[in-house]
């Protein structure tokens, strides 16, 4: 199953040094979305409800899905959508859709069509699809305002768009521990700034109705992860955030890094249990 039907043509401009630097930096994690995909795929799966619950998915719909990465949303998009429906799920990076290809292999029922795409120049028909879905992706995406107009163009008249983006740093305990530690240990670079980028209400809005939508509203996800003392539950995110860092370090140095991350968060612990803030917005635009 391929998205060729869906396309006009591909888009023949090369991709934007800005965006090319991104790719890298997602080529090099690669193999960590694919290595942690099953093991998340419940924590996942409680991100992924509530986006297409915005998004207003329907079975026979046709969706859409931006930065797909590992499968998510995709894969439970494609079981809502249903075998009268169609989910193509995308990204910049064709590595980082290894495991969501694999993962598609074992599903019941239908499978989403997974296709490499830039955001910027989307190789779909105009109208093509009844929603588009990103999680955690549009903020990576240097153009900003030429992928919301390509998602708009891609959109049925009636559409809806739905993008999941995190809220501030300091309501982030996962990101906010992590990323202090490894500048601790390996200096700052900013990995994690283009994370925040639409962490203030309402900036996200304002560029999709700048873009094109017409309307749009937003809310908030603020759940309390209460993680066990002594597990390396933040491992997932190390590797995940920073794998682009972590690849040429030795044993010695890694083994450090990551006994850091782990005082820090059992010193947080109340009765064996480390409370983990998270802030989440759905963005929505039609």
């Amino acid at each position: 199953m391929t998205a060729t039907p869906l396309s006009d043509s591909v888009n023949p401009n090369p991709v934007k040094p800005d965006a090319a630097r991104e790719r890298d930096r997602w080529t090099a994690s690669a193999d960590a979305w694919d290595r942690w995909a099953d093991p998340m795929a419940d924590l996942a799966d409680k991100l992924n409800r509530p986006l297409l619950d915005a998004a207003g998915l329907a079975e026979g719909d046709r969706l859409l899905d931006l930065a797909s990465g590992a499968g998510e949303p995709a894969l439970s998009a494609a079981r809502r959508a249903g075998p009268g429906g169609l989910v193509v799920g995308s990204d910049l990076v064709p590595g980082m859709m290894a495991g969501a290809v694999r993962r598609s292999r074992g599903v019941d029922g239908p499978a989403p069509a997974f296709t490499a795409a830039d955001m910027t120049a989307l190789p779909f028909a105009d109208a093509a699809f009844d929603r588009v879905t990103c999680r955690f992706g549009i903020m990576f995406v240097p153009a900003v305002e030429a992928a919301l107009r390509e998602v708009r163009r891609v959109l049925r008249p009636g559409g809806k768009a739905a993008f999941m983006v995190w809220g501030p740093r300091a309501g982030n305990g996962l990101f906010a521990e992590i990323g202090d530690v490894v500048a601790a240990h390996l200096g700052e670079d900013g990995s994690l700034d283009p994370l925040f980028r639409f962490a203030e209400p309402g900036l996200l809005a304002d560029a999709m109705r700048g873009s094109g939508f017409e309307q749009s509203a937003e809310t908030d996800l603020t759940p309390v992860r209460k993680a066990p003392a002594g597990q390396p539950f933040w491992r997932a995110a190390l590797d995940m955030s920073f794998g682009h860092r972590l690849g040429g370090l030795d044993r010695e140095r890694r083994g450090a890094l990551e006994a850091d991350i782990a005082r820090r968060f059992d010193a947080q612990a109340v009765d064996g249990i480390v409370p983990v803030p998270s802030h989440a917005r759905i963005v929505v635009g039609w």
